[in-house]
């Protein structure tokens, strides 16, 4: 299963770069930290523009050694290590800008993102949990009910599949699932809440309501193969 990334943009230093012409304009001589600043912003920029993301990193390490009390500097370096899959300095800055701003909402999903691809899904749940709350997001919370049931939290991922189920976005968005044959195919979302509801009542006993759900969602995308292999295995 794939999501987008709902809160994450890269930030550009505009501000950093102008305020060095500001002080031009107005016949005042510009600091050593502000020439300094507005070129490693113009190398950030320029290196973003050729996919070079590791000038682009030492580019930010410099500004925010410039500007180390600007958390825009701090998220874009967080960006980059979490598009670099680097998910351990990912988390670590995003943790940075926590403890500052606790409800920043593009380090609170950079965040979950680098916990999970950690292994650390029961952090990775907190900070989905929160930032859910900060938002009202419907990915987040069908994100968050996934994550609760591979941790084991049948009741809690029972409780929030019943309310996505009932939000108009059930009908309207889908999601991506990697095929047998490592083909990615697009299902509608409706097919994996109905898959996953089916996976927690087999968890929890219930092989009838389990079937039940299955064969909802097959009827729905009879090649959806989460809910064949359930089915198959419905017994065992």
């Amino acid at each position: 299963m794939k999501m987008k990334m709902r809160y994450l943009g890269l930030v550009l230093f505009l501000s950093l770069t102008s305020g060095a012409w500001c002080q031009e304009e107005a016949a005042q001589p510009p600091t050593a930290s502000q020439i300094f600043s507005s070129h490693y912003a113009r190398t950030y920029q320029a290196a973003l523009r050729y996919n070079d993301y590791g000038v682009a990193k030492q580019a930010l390490y410099s500004l925010l050694v410039e500007n180390p009390q600007n958390d825009s500097i701090l998220y874009s370096l967080s960006l980059l290590y979490i598009q670099s899959q680097q998910y351990a300095s990912a988390v670590l800055s995003a943790n940075d800008i926590l403890a500052v701003k606790s409800d920043h909402t593009g380090a609170l999903e950079i965040a979950a993102i680098s916990y999970e691809n950690l292994g650390l899904k029961d952090k990775a749940l907190d900070n989905y949990e929160t930032l859910y709350l900060n938002t009202d997001d419907y990915q987040t919370l069908y994100k968050i009910a996934f994550l609760q049931f591979d941790l084991s939290k049948y009741t809690e991922a029972k409780t929030n599949v019943d309310i996505l189920m009932t939000k108009k976005e059930t009908e309207e968005l889908k999601s991506v699932y990697t095929l047998a044959n490592n083909e990615q195919k697009e299902f509608p979302i409706k097919v994996a809440l109905l898959s996953l509801k089916g996976m927690i009542l087999k968890a929890e006993g219930d092989k009838d309501g389990a079937k039940k759900h299955f064969d909802d969602a097959l009827a729905i995308a009879p090649d959806f193969e989460l809910a064949k292999e359930n089915l198959a295995n419905l017994d065992k």
